[in-house]
């Protein structure tokens, strides 16, 4: 007696390919954006050492970073804090944050850093610029100055664990003598009466610390 035919199986439908990155991954628009924010940072850099701030526009940063002027401005409201950002950006990664367990060592090793600025014209030029710069446009200034600060937190609590230290006197003004510290700095820098010279901050430093030690 003839058997019915089998009706025939149906393939079980394959799992759907997962389109999403894997969990933990970031997404290449991340990315992008990341290397984009880098590409306009070191393009107003460039910028500020070759034009000074006043050559500084949204659309020359634009133009050498390949990055929209409109995405710039989404990041940045003008060019002041963008010129300040793209500024913190380059000290940050050529000045220390030393942390050595010895406030003349501390010291030392900053200032030593920030003297190095003269062996680079066009970095000088850029300093004196942004500094005359503060002194005219209200907006730059508040910016400038928050830079300014976050320098002088360095020294600031450099000074603050030598006296936790016991290495520096208890009772001392530390905004006094970080404003001491920047002092002779500024005014070297600025006035060129006298040079400033990396080999010279130990002994700079040392005659800071004399008047700041614990009796």
């Amino acid at each position: 007696m003839p058997h019915p035919e089998t009706p025939p199986t149906e393939p079980t439908p394959a799992a759907p390919t997962p389109t999403g990155p894997p969990p933990g991954r970031r997404t290449g628009g991340r990315i992008r954006s990341e290397d984009a924010r880098s590409a306009v940072l070191a393009a107003a850099i460039e910028l500020i050492e070759d034009l000074g701030y006043q050559g500084v526009t949204v659309e020359r940063v634009a133009a050498r970073s390949g990055v929209a002027k409109s995405t710039i401005y989404r990041w940045w409201r003008s060019k002041a804090p963008l010129v300040m950002d793209a500024y913190r950006s380059a000290v940050a990664q050529r000045m220390p944050e030393p942390d050595t367990g010895s406030v003349a060592d501390d010291l030392t090793v900053f200032a030593t850093a920030m003297y190095r600025v003269t062996a680079h014209p066009t970095r000088v030029r850029t300093l004196r610029g942004l500094m005359a710069e503060a002194q005219l446009d209200p907006e730059f200034a508040e910016q400038f100055r928050a830079w300014v600060q976050s320098r002088r937190t360095v020294v600031l609590t450099a000074l603050a664990r030598g006296v936790q230290r016991g290495e520096l006197a208890p009772a001392i003004d530390l905004e006094a003598a970080t404003d001491q510290f920047f002092g002779l700095f500024w005014y070297r820098l600025l006035v060129e009466h006298q040079p400033l010279e990396p080999a010279a901050a130990p002994a700079h430093v040392r005659q800071l610390l004399n008047g700041l030690r614990a009796r």
